[in-house]
């Protein structure tokens, strides 16, 4: 399997897709391919993102104001979701005293 993939196997890939719906996205930055000298590169993220933003488009109904609300608290959460993910790595790496103190503290115990 590869983990680029250009603008043609993209339309492809994401059958729902089309070529004017994905200059869309790209200008509109709800996706943000790499530039190649050959054109646009894609990762399988960005295909993930796309299947995305056409349910949420095709399926809801959304216009680009409210994908651009939507897209933005996924983007939010899931940075949420790394940060907590980072200090949980933290705690647990923490000497069991002082782990133990932070989660009583959290009311975890």
């Amino acid at each position: 399997m590869t983990d680029r993939f250009s603008e043609d196997d993209v339309v492809m890939t994401v059958t729902r897709l089309t070529r004017r719906q994905l200059v869309r996205f790209i200008e509109g930055n709800f996706i943000k391919p790499q530039l190649a000298p050959t054109g646009y590169v894609f990762r399988q993220i960005d295909i993930a993102r796309l299947e995305l933003l056409c349910d949420l488009s095709m399926d809801l109904d959304l216009d680009e104001t409210g994908l651009g609300i939507v897209i933005s608290l996924i983007d939010q959460l899931h940075t949420a979701r790394q940060d907590l993910a980072v200090l949980a790595r933290a705690v647990d790496n923490l000497p069991p005293k002082v782990r133990s103190g932070v989660l009583a503290s959290l009311g975890q115990t």
